[in-house]
């Protein structure tokens, strides 16, 4: 369980690490953020390619498949949209409306059992949001782009579980579908907005994609080894990773209103996941 939790305290600083490196590039560096998103799906591909089985392939055909990459791949491009105007911290904790929308999604079409406790935590949750972003009240129009995201990652966590649930496709298959198909449909947009080939562009691009790609391969390691219901509060430490990074790469902090929405989404968020 130990090294569970280590190995899920490092896959939940690469995740926002990847997006901040994206950052750098999209405010200070000019880099389109659709660039960003796909970018990281051709070079998550490339580190994935060697690992699949040919059968892999046989998902391409299933156009179930190609709907779940399709939100993914809005989802990626919105976020980095976000975090090209708002500060990295805000734009996760406003991200975080997506497990509260697949909630909301697994109940309504794959008909998983509501309770009403668990309902009034996703409620508080999603009010945690509500003070992030701040509609009508001088938030930051950007993270607009991050409940956007947040929402296509919601969709895109059930059509996961359903897809799982029936049988399509191994989690590695699946995640070389997504990556694929994802740079397929951004390619266009990635070979239009491509940047100047410098040097910091390129060591900051493959960072963002080595990242997110290796965070995420060691989320599905730590939950192979260990229990998910244990591990899964320990999602929320990327708010708290995103937090320090935003401080010690850009010098922002959360201001009062975002450290209370940022309070309520982690103990709600931890709390919901402690009754699974």
């Amino acid at each position: 369980m130990q090294r569970a939790v280590l190995i899920m305290f490092v896959a939940m600083s690469l995740i926002p690490a990847g997006d901040s490196a994206g950052k750098i590039m999209t405010s200070e560096m000019g880099v389109a953020p659709v660039f960003v998103a796909w970018s990281r799906f051709f070079f998550g591909t490339l580190m994935v390619l060697p690992f699949i089985a040919p059968s892999a392939f046989a998902l391409l055909s299933d156009w179930r498949v190609w709907l779940r990459a399709a939100l993914l791949a809005c989802g990626i491009s919105a976020i980095q949209t976000a975090l090209q105007t708002a500060d990295i911290a805000t734009v996760f904790a406003a991200f975080f409306i997506g497990p509260m929308f697949s909630y909301v999604l697994a109940a309504l079409f794959l008909r998983e059992p509501v309770t009403v406790l668990r309902s009034l935590l996703i409620l508080a949750g999603f009010g945690g949001v509500l003070l992030v972003v701040r509609p009508g009240m001088g938030g930051d129009p950007g993270v607009l782009w991050a409940v956007t995201a947040g929402l296509c990652y919601g969709a895109f966590l059930t059509m996961s579980r359903w897809l799982t649930g029936m049988g399509v496709g191994t989690p590695i298959a699946l995640t070389f579908s997504q990556l694929f198909i994802s740079t397929l449909f951004l390619l266009p947009f990635g070979l239009i907005n491509l940047p100047e080939p410098t040097l910091p562009i390129t060591a900051l691009t493959l960072t963002s994609a080595f990242c997110s790609m290796i965070g995420n391969l060691l989320l599905m390691y730590a939950y192979r080894i260990s229990n998910a219901t244990r591990l899964a509060p320990m999602v929320y430490f990327q708010l708290i990773a995103a937090v320090g990074l935003g401080r010690g790469i850009f010098g922002d902090l959360p201001d009062v209103y975002t450290w209370a929405g940022l309070a309520v989404i982690l103990a709600a968020g931890i709390a919901s996941t402690r009754l699974r």
